[in-house]
């Protein structure tokens, strides 16, 4: 039987037909690497993009992310060596580095973030219940992180992947902590606050009364300043009277006299009756008396 060119052409497009509805041909994309499975059992890993053949109805292909990828197991409440509850946020990323070991360990991704979660949740646990929460909150906290590695890293090789990084994400306090730290700081500050009040009162009454006592001495001061000035003007007044009454005794003893009235009446309206006789007749004269 003979096959023209048209037949054969025909047929071989009728047999690529064929194996393209029946899943022969696959493509692997970039970001993907790929398992060709045989009754299941792994036969094949492909690890570069293009296009791929696989035996129709007996042979399948898994693929596999060949990207970064992140787990982000749930938040669990961890306790501090010193007693305090805290939440722990945590995540890693990873890569794929042996994809048979991964499929043969884990078969998909899914699987893999939920166990590998409970791994870095068992590890955070461990280790930062060796630590206070003063001690997770300081320059200590690269150090933990550094443990937690350590610790995690031991297990990568067994899953056929490379743990990339792992961090805490976010550290809170339960809300039991959370008032707790909040009453404590409150007494904190308030028993700081009535401490300055004392300290400030306690100063206010020293200035106070060091300004009182400088008032004193300044008064005292003012006082016996303005004594001295006083009793010196006096001695001058005295000196000066004394020269005067030398010079002229007559008219002094008349100016006494007028003095010594002016202290003895002052400004009321009382009348001074001079008998004949008396001093005033002395400097005025005999005096007239009206009937």
């Amino acid at each position: 039987m003979k096959f023209s060119l048209r037949n054969i052409i025909v047929i071989l497009l009728l047999f690529i037909g064929f194996l393209t509805l029946t899943g022969a041909f696959f493509i692997v994309n970039e970001t993907k690497q790929a398992i060709v499975l045989q009754f299941g059992d792994p036969r094949k890993v492909i690890t570069e993009p293009g296009l791929q053949f696989k035996i129709p109805f007996i042979q399948d292909a898994v693929f596999l992310d060949s990207r970064l990828l992140n787990i982000d197991p749930q938040p669990e409440e961890m306790i501090l060596s010193d007693q305090k509850r805290i939440i722990v946020d945590s995540f890693a990323r990873y890569k794929i580095v042996n994809p048979l070991k991964f499929f043969q360990t884990v078969r998909n991704e899914a699987t893999f973030s939920d166990r590998f979660g409970r791994i870095i949740n068992a590890s955070v646990r461990g280790v930062i219940a060796q630590y206070s929460l003063t001690a997770l909150l300081s320059d200590q906290r690269i150090g933990i992180m550094n443990e937690i590695q350590t610790q995690i890293l031991g297990n990568e090789d067994s899953y056929g992947v490379a743990i990339i990084d792992i961090r805490i994400g976010r550290t809170d306090l339960t809300e039991q902590v959370s008032n707790n730290v909040y009453q404590r700081m409150r007494s904190e500050r308030e028993k700081e606050a009535n401490l300055l009040r004392a300290e400030g009162e306690e100063l206010s009454k020293e200035i106070v009364a060091s300004a009182d006592r400088q008032q004193t001495v300044i008064i005292a001061g003012a006082e016996r300043t303005s004594s001295i000035l006083r009793g010196e003007g006096d001695a001058e007044k005295n000196s000066i009277l004394a020269n005067a009454y030398g010079l002229d005794e007559e008219f002094f003893d008349f100016l006494r006299t007028m003095q010594a009235c002016k202290d003895t009446f002052g400004d009321t309206e009382m009348a001074m009756i001079i008998a004949p006789g008396q001093v005033c007749e002395k400097f005025f004269g005999e005096i007239e008396i009206a009937n």
